[in-house]
């Protein structure tokens, strides 16, 4: 297949045919891939347009209509601007039509037509009345409710989509003109309920529809509490439309705040209680006691005779009973959880069997201990009564005791005499294949809590994590296992640290030599991740108290494992995966001893920058982040850290200047400027001198339209920090300098830095980047201010005034308004603030 548009031309239908045959039906994976490329090229061309349009009209199969309705949506959704204005109504009756002739064709296919129609409507500034319009040309012909429906419900969720930049001014006016029409929807809802009958589907749809007009708010919360829908809901609950009705409505009262609404809305909230609780408990699925928020395990084993073990999350009601706790967490606010407690108590009181007194008293208990900081007498004597629980009790008891007991660690901690008994209760868990890893998570909670106490029990620690793999623990309670060893390890005298630390990293280092030594054609795996992640998590919580002057204690010992450590990251050199881990397990050693891993310092640079010239893992600029955290500051250190990043910035620039680079590498730009950012901080004059600076700040300009949470973070992050240093620290005798060497950064890149900032706020980012951004801005502003305002100035002419439906984007006087807000602010949140509704002028 040759180009899907663009230069290449329109394509013929025939040859998209072939495209999406092949995408659906081709089985080679290889042929698959290239017909998602070739159509996706297809799709960000101008001639998407006329031939989805053409493919719905002749209609020849599901996939192709599928394909077309998709394309549709997200060309109005992305690429409305191509289209003229005077195009946007005849685009509109076309829609219209393709839903109503392919209605009965696939569901999928009406949810992609509905919403490229809402989408259209909420750009399409000419389209007055959408709802009114939709409801008179539909609502009489019953075979059209269904896509009606669909239409009326995504309109509403468009609303504040992130994929439509349809602007506040433009928002508002829409909010307005659906809470107009609400009661013309409510009185069609009403209207289908009484002609759906029985029909669920239709059932479904009607409730959903409500749903999406109660969570945009524009529905009067006292008319809809006397309303007759909400009496219909319970006539004909199902289980469906409860959840995702329920849970739209619950968001909306939490958000409304209002005691009276709330209180309306109580003895609703109650009666689906009472129902569920009804419902469920009959089924004999147990299910009852998940309104209490947790079910404890012992407790549906109560309710399901004949079970055996602990229920897997997986089983055919686990999904069913998650969706139950969370509705009744986000309904939990309205009735209280005492009251909510007692609805499946009051179902449960004549369904008593022989484990119910071990099955509801520690999970009871189990909340109260999460929530008390005194040394309660009846939790001392749920403790004792639990760690005497006999071995005959049920799988699922035991397992539900042993969670509580790592819960009731504080209790342990302030109660020493139990750290023996209940040691010995986990040990008898950590034994048996079904509660070994939540025995192993109960044991290291302990650890977290207990350390001093457990300092006396660390050889039957370390006799535990040397016969790790004996035990059938899952690979986070395994790790979660050592780390409360290397805790315990931490309170030791330090004389005893060194030699108890190389223990416990014996098993791990020889696991690492074997698999160095195995040849690579043996046929048995050499992935050295299990080893690398435990020792990570030693490094990471060995975390001794040394004074000032005294060698560390695990010093020695790391200078010992690094060849290992070498060797193993030289032989998987190529693999990310494993070079990410060792990394990790370097970082926590550097972090473990500080300054004391100096001898490492030239023989790990040396190889991070050999390896990195021919395999760019981003873990190696984090790796070095933490190098100038710990050594920036050492003068004697600052040239050679200066070069390992002049290193890793060529191939790190040459990856990040490939098509889409920056887009495909987030990681990559996070760990760059974690990088230079460490370098601002820990040796400013040393970066601001070289020759890398400027490259570095344009890229960090380039990727501030990066839509990538951490990546942005820390881009913003480096760029607050950079210009922050211009102002900082005017006591110091290095000022007059860093304040000159940042004029001199900012009077090649200000204004550009401005602009982009500006534009990246209003077109690219989420907007809880925005405090990151203002703190920039706020930043370049104590710098120069009179300059700074002319920079925004000349920013503010270049955005656009209106939108590409023919609605107004923003005003002059908002311009002059936010740019006198921005200029006059005597504080970073004012700036802030400013943004925030600006920028609502573009989203």
């Amino acid at each position: 297949m040759e180009g899907g548009g663009g230069s290449a031309g329109k394509p013929s239908l025939q040859l998209v045919y072939q495209a999406v045959q092949a995408l659906y039906h081709d089985p080679d994976p290889s042929g698959k891939e290239r017909a998602s490329c070739w159509l996706g090229e297809l799709q960000r061309s101008v001639h998407a347009w006329e031939i989805s349009d053409q493919l719905l009209q002749i209609r020849q199969d599901v996939e192709s209509c599928y394909f077309a309705a998709q394309t549709m949506k997200m060309k109005i959704q992305t690429s409305f601007y191509e289209l003229p204005t005077d195009s946007h109504a005849s685009l509109r009756d076309s829609l219209l039509s393709h839903i109503q002739n392919l209605k009965d064709l696939s569901p999928v296919i009406v949810t992609q037509l509905a919403l490229a129609i809402a989408d259209l409507a909420l750009q399409m500034a000419s389209w007055k009345g959408c709802v009114q319009t939709l409801v008179e040309k539909y609502s009489n012909d019953v075979t059209s409710l269904p896509f009606l429906l669909e239409i009326l419900t995504v309109l509403p969720e468009e609303v504040n989509s992130r994929s439509l930049r349809i602007g506040a001014n433009r928002r508002t006016e829409i909010i307005e003109d659906l809470a107009y029409y609400s009661s013309t929807v409510i009185s069609l809802l009403m209207t289908c309920v009484e002609k759906a009958g029985n029909d669920e589907k239709m059932l479904m749809k009607i409730f959903r529809c409500l749903g999406s007009w109660f969570n945009l708010g524009v529905l009067d919360s006292n008319f809809m509490a006397n309303s007759k829908l909400l009496s219909l809901l319970f006539e004909v609950l199902v289980v469906e439309i409860s959840f995702n009705f329920w849970y739209r409505l619950g968001e909306h009262l939490y958000k409304t705040d209002d005691a009276v609404i709330h209180s309306i809305f109580k003895a609703y909230i109650q009666r689906l209680l009472n129902a569920l609780a009804r419902h469920l408990g009959c089924s004999g699925h147990g299910v009852a006691g998940e309104i209490a928020v947790h079910l404890p395990h012992a407790l549906i084993v109560t309710k399901e005779p004949g079970r055996e073990g602990v229920p897997e999350e997986t089983d055919d009601f686990g999904e069913f009973r998650m969706r139950v706790s969370d509705l009744v967490k986000d309904l939990i606010f309205l009735v209280g959880s005492v009251e909510c407690f007692a609805q499946p108590r009051a179902v449960d009181q004549d369904r008593a069997c022989f484990t119910q007194p071990y099955a509801s008293q520690p999970r009871t208990q189990h909340r109260r201990a999460r929530g008390t900081k005194e040394n309660n007498p009846t939790l001392v004597e749920v403790l004792e009564g639990v760690v005497r629980l006999p071995e005959s009790v049920h799988t699922a008891v035991r397992y539900t005791s042993i969670e509580l007991v790592g819960e009731m660690s504080e209790v342990v901690d302030r109660n020493p005499q139990f750290l023996d008994p209940v040691l010995g209760y986990l040990m008898k868990g950590l034994c048996e294949k079904s509660l070994a890893s939540v025995a192993a998570k109960a044991i290291h909670n302990i650890c977290s809590v207990c350390r001093d106490h457990m300092a006396q029990h660390f050889n039957g620690l370390l006799e535990i994590a040397r016969s790790l793999d004996s035990f059938m623990l899952s690979p986070e309670a395994a790790v979660g296992l050592l780390k409360g060893t290397a805790l315990v390890l931490a309170r030791l005298p330090l004389e005893k640290i060194a030699e108890c630390l190389s223990e416990l990293c014996a098993v791990q280092v020889m696991a690492l030599k074997k698999l160095l030594s195995q040849e690579p054609s043996n046929g048995l795996s050499s992935d050295p991740t299990v080893p690398l992640d435990r020792l990570a998590v030693i490094f990471r919580h060995t975390n001794p108290i040394v004074e000032n002057g005294q060698t560390h204690p695990c010093q020695k010992v790391i200078q010992e494992i690094w060849p290992v450590l070498s060797e193993t990251l030289n032989k998987h050199r190529a693999d990310n995966r494993i070079v990410e881990r060792c990394c990790r397990c370097l970082r926590f050693a550097v972090r473990c001893v500080g300054k004391g891993s100096a001898a490492l310092l030239q023989p790990l640079v040396t190889q991070m920058v050999n390896v990195y010239q021919a395999h760019q893992h981003s873990c190696f600029l984090y790796l070095g982040s933490i190098l100038v955290d710990e050594y920036g500051m050492e003068e004697g250190c600052r040239q050679g850290l200066l070069d390992m990043l002049q290193a890793l910035c060529l191939p790190t620039f040459q990856l990040l200047e490939q098509q889409n680079g920056l887009q495909n590498h987030p990681d990559t730009v996070d760990d760059l400027f974690r990088l230079a950012t460490r370098f601002i901080q820990r040796s400013p004059i040393t970066l601001l001198r070289s020759q890398v600076i400027i490259p570095i700040l344009q890229w960090a300009i380039a990727s501030t339209t990066l839509d990538h949470r951490d990546a942005n973070c820390s881009v913003m992050k480096f760029l607050r920090d950079l210009v922050h240093t211009g102002v900082a620290n005017d006591h110091e005798e290095d000022f007059e300098l860093r304040k000159e060497l940042i004029g001199q950064v900012m009077n090649q890149l200000g204004q550009q830095l401005v602009s982009q900032l500006l534009h990246t706020c209003c077109f690219c980012l989420p907007p809880y980047t925005l405090p990151d951004v203002a703190e920039v801005l706020w930043e370049i502003m104590q710098i120069d201010r009179p300059t700074f305002c002319r920079w925004l100035e000349n920013s503010l002419k270049g955005l656009p005034k209106e939108t590409t439906g023919g609605a107004i984007q923003v005003t002059h006087k908002q311009l002059t308004d936010f740019h006198k807000e921005v200029t006059s602010a005597e504080e970073c949140k004012q700036v802030c603030w400013a943004l925030r509704d600006f920028t609502r002028l573009f989203r």
